[in-house]
């Protein structure tokens, strides 16, 4: 499919620029999260002014914001608002509603857009696009099967044996390992699918998976389509834990199939903004070839945060030149990274009682860098910053992220 709206109907929007009334180029996103805090600081290092909408007074994107719009982000007169601040606008999240995206873009460029955000806000029209353009990405899906109504379910248990075992995930709303069970036997899906709500879900064959590894694309409105490199990472109880970013991280021939698969999934979309695909490496000889997509997420991602301090053009600058119609840069890797995620766990000992973090013995090591998003409330599981490593080499940059780990009590110690 093709969602690329007509060129000719963007034009530039420069930093520093002021319209005819007087006000200063502004960019808008909605959602208030950690992602929106880090846009709003890389648009206004070029030079624009920013306008958050986000219905939490505390929100980490709207505290930094010139300006913060506090209403839903359905709500018909914060949008109307929003588009009145902005000459252009993103989402920091997949699940601001899609509605919500097009009634802007009636106004107002808005990328990406509502189409597309909505394919990503569904597994089950996700897995369909991966399946349409595979003839060009060269990889597909995981076999899956839907689940939407108790006879799918029946002929799941009759006829796709061969999917289990298999995780069973929910249509929608599902991220950070929430909304998933693993499953053994019919008699265990069944259960599963009751348990998620009987809700529309998805049934994916679990296949021997060596790594996991994601690619972040930026795509313009005139077609124009940089990439970084692959990077390696490591979940701990489906939350991100670790971010390897340096070559080596991943098999170049692995690596380079990754890439252009990501590229061609944005182009098959006509996308405009940040796209982040993550990829299953799946063990030598399978079928799918070593690689297999698993879903795309339709903004920065955390996964990519090292660019922030690794790169010569983080994935926060090429999201605000994307949407405000600037070049892209091919962005250049300076340093070797590892990004290790700082969850809300770090701010409690082992008896789960409060403790600050050890920020003192952390930041005597050189190239720690520390970024906290500004939430005042930390709890288990809770995304609350990173730390990004850098150095002159991989060596040196594993030996500093094993230190950092370990004075953090971080998971994915071992596989540093």
């Amino acid at each position: 499919m093709s969602t690329t709206i007509d060129v000719a109907a963007v034009s530039p929007i420069y930093p520093g620029s002021v319209d005819a009334a007087g006000r200063m180029a502004t960019l808008g996103v909605m959602g208030g999260g950690q992602l929106g805090r880090m846009f709003v600081h890389a648009a206004q290092r070029l030079g624009y002014f920013t306008a958050v909408l986000e219905p939490d007074a505390q929100s980490p994107a709207g505290l930094v914001s010139h300006h913060h719009i506090q209403t839903a982000y359905s709500d018909p007169a914060g949008l109307a608002q929003l588009a009145e601040l902005c000459q252009a606008i993103t989402t920091e999240f997949e699940n601001v509603p899609a509605q919500a995206l097009h009634t802007l873009a009636q106004t107002r460029p808005v990328a990406p857009n509502a189409a597309v955000v909505g394919i990503a806000q569904n597994r089950i029209e996700e897995k369909a696009h991966f399946a349409a353009c595979a003839d060009v990405s060269g990889v597909t899906c995981a076999p899956y099967a839907v689940i939407e109504t108790s006879a799918q379910l029946q002929a799941v248990q009759a006829d796709r044996t061969d999917l289990l075992p298999g995780i069973l995930k929910t249509a929608r709303l599902g991220y950070d390992g929430k909304g998933q069970v693993r499953v053994k036997t019919t008699e265990e899906l069944a259960a599963a699918w009751a348990e998620l709500g009987n809700v529309a879900c998805v049934l994916e064959k679990m296949l021997p998976l060596t790594a996991e590894c994601s690619v972040l694309v930026a795509r313009g409105w005139d077609g124009q389509v940089v990439s970084f490199a692959p990077q390696r990472n490591v979940h701990v109880a489906g939350i991100l834990a670790v971010t390897h970013a340096y070559e080596g991280a991943m098999p170049p021939a692995l690596a380079g199939r990754a890439r252009e698969a990501a590229v061609a999934i944005a182009q098959h979309l006509g996308y405009v903004g940040v796209l982040c695909v993550e990829f299953f490496v799946v063990e030598d000889g399978s079928e799918h070839g070593g690689l297999v997509v698993n879903e795309m997420a339709p903004r920065p991602h955390n996964s990519g945060h090292y660019t922030i301090d690794a790169c010569d053009a983080s994935q926060f600058d090429l999201q605000v030149h994307a949407m405000a119609g600037l070049p892209l840069p091919q962005p250049r890797q300076h340093s070797p990274a590892i990004m290790l995620n700082l969850l809300g766990d770090v701010w409690f000992d082992a008896n789960g009682q409060p403790q600050e973090p050890d920020w003192q013995a952390v930041l005597r090591l050189p190239g720690t860098h520390l970024h906290l998003y500004g939430k005042t409330q930390a709890r288990a599981g809770r995304k609350m910053g990173h730390l990004t490593i850098t150095g002159p080499d991989v060596a040196t940059v594993k030996t500093m992220a094993r230190r950092v780990a370990d004075l953090l009590g971080l998971p994915g110690l071992d596989v540093i």
